[in-house]
């Protein structure tokens, strides 16, 4: 096996509004799923959170991407 990233994986949960159907969920999904270090990402549009698992990425990194997909960041 390669090398492997020593950094733990964690689960955060992020509020992300604007979020009204499947569709919004999956565009969100895409775009922080880009994110290097982020192994899934799970979004829910009735409560408005994401839930992104992995390591090395900052909210920052989050925020962009949620207003990439067209919605915000809480």
């Amino acid at each position: 096996m390669g090398p492997m990233s020593t950094e733990p994986t964690e689960t955060t949960v992020f509020n992300v509004e604007g979020m009204t159907c499947s569709h919004c969920e999956a565009s969100v999904n895409e775009e922080i799923g880009e994110i290097p270090g982020v192994t899934s990402v799970k979004a829910d549009h009735t409560t408005g959170h994401v839930e992104v698992v992995g390591s090395g990425f900052t909210r920052e990194q989050i925020a962009d991407a949620v207003e990439e997909a067209g919605y915000t960041l809480l």
